[in-house]
């Protein structure tokens, strides 16, 4: 199992290097053309008939996995949090600070991305050519988002009449709320023979869903550089000033939940030093910037939370591992801001329901997949088309995802620190009448 963990890592790595080539490649290329060779024909025609069409087919390949592995990662999540019911105080606590925290960083990443606008000044006759090239394909479910009903009727609409249809149509919020209600379902007929056997084969799909999203981005550095060729192409250095300020957006955003947020939740309800808890949840956050997985941090932080902070043992062993799969504020701010950004980069205007909407989308798509290379790339495809923004603009985040998947590991990482230590302040018994029976 080590060796396989570690070929793991090392293709991982190998596949991070490739995908940041094939961005630097077609940037270059792509800058060169545009100042070079302006709206040549021959430039059109390897737009439309060579490096379109491949990032197309990349971006088909992710729609056409991303509702099953949606529904089964969030029909699992909720499915497992079934232990709640006998941790009872443990879990409310848990689910209530983890809305509350959740909701924070919805507002602070909306409130950034509005304060700075990062993807605004771009030519709007070039986001509009774009934005009129990205009717085929994949790009097709935009169609579908200027059809989005609003008001009351919006409301409605997150109810699905037609699971089957909603499916079919690449209504999200219609399957998330499929899946969170067929979830609580399992989670309260646990332990019947059928429905065990009806969880695993939901498991099953997820761990099919998985396994070809890690085939499919393989093809992830061919995408990146045909996008980066043809957005660099199209936009010139616009296209760096933007990136430039999408990344500090990014960063000023995890930083003000991570030193801003998280000293506030310590210091009212916990009672500890932010510093000191900072310090004594270094190791975790050197790991979970090390490997950018959670998962892959969750031994670090239980040793971290039991040796370190001293938490109560099963309180916190039950907090980390549902917040490893269900608390993911910087995976949430991360893919709202991607998404904001991008809709401010090619001019589509986006009202704050719609805002609040795509971060609550990425709140819920954050369940389950958290830990899985390259994970939230198709929740961010899927709602690009959504909200009716070019999906191809997603080429423009993928060659700097590394370094930003490594810094919003950390806050996932130490968010679920933090909402132990504060669950774990709440329980004044021993441990083990605290939190009751296995």
């Amino acid at each position: 199992m080590m060796a396989e963990a570690q070929a793991g890592e090392r293709h991982e790595s190998k596949l991070q290097w490739q995908m940041l080539a094939g961005f630097a490649l077609g940037l270059a290329l792509g800058l060169v053309v545009h100042f070079q060779a302006g709206g040549a024909d021959w430039v059109k025609t390897v737009t439309t008939y060579v490096t379109g069409p491949l990032g197309q087919l990349f971006l088909r390949l992710l729609f056409m996995l991303v509702i099953p592995l949606l529904f089964s990662a969030l029909v699992v999540g909720i499915a497992e949090m079934g232990e709640i019911r006998s941790l009872r105080r443990v879990g409310l606590r848990t689910l209530l600070l983890t809305i509350v925290v959740s909701s924070i960083a919805v507002l602070i990443s909306i409130g950034v991305v509005n304060l700075l606008q990062p993807g605004a000044g771009v030519s709007r006759a070039a986001a509009d050519a774009m934005v009129a090239d990205a009717g085929s394909g994949a790009s097709a479910i935009l169609e579908r988002s200027a059809k989005t009903p609003s008001g009351v009727e919006a409301l409605l609409a997150i109810v699905p009449s037609n699971v089957i249809s909603a499916m079919s149509a690449n209504d999200i919020l219609a399957v998330m709320f499929f899946a969170l209600f067929f979830g609580i379902g399992i989670m309260l007929t646990a332990g019947n023979r059928h429905v065990e056997t009806l969880k695993s084969a939901i498991e099953g799909v997820f761990e099919v869903s998985m396994k070809l999203i890690g085939l499919v981005i393989r093809l992830a550095p061919i995408a990146v550089f045909c996008f980066m060729f043809n957005l660099a192409a199209l936009f010139g250095w616009e296209l760096l000033i933007s990136l430039s300020r999408y990344v500090g957006v990014v960063l000023l955003a995890l930083g003000a939940q991570m030193f801003l947020v998280f000293p506030l939740l310590l210091i009212l309800f916990a009672r500890r030093n932010p510093v000191t808890f900072f310090r004594e949840t270094a190791p975790a956050s050197v790991m979970a910037f090390s490997t950018a997985s959670s998962n892959a941090t969750l031994p670090t932080a239980l040793r971290v939370a039991e040796s370190r902070l001293k938490l109560h043992p099963r309180v916190s062993r039950f907090v980390l591992t549902i917040g490893a799969t269900a608390n993911q504020n910087g995976t949430a701010m991360f893919e709202g801001v991607t998404v904001l950004f991008l809709a401010q980069f090619f001019s589509v205007e986006l009202s704050f329901v719609q805002q609040l909407t795509v971060m609550a989308v990425c709140i819920l798509g954050g369940i389950g997949t958290a830990g899985v290379p390259a994970g939230s790339l198709p929740v961010v495809a899927l709602i690009l088309g959504m909200v009716g923004v070019p999906v191809e603009g997603i080429g423009l985040i993928l060659g700097v995802d590394r370094f930003l998947d490594m810094c919003r590991t950390v806050l996932n990482v130490i968010g679920d620190l933090v909402l132990a230590t504060v669950v774990s302040a709440g329980e004044r018994e021993p441990a083990d009448t605290a939190t009751g029976g296995d």
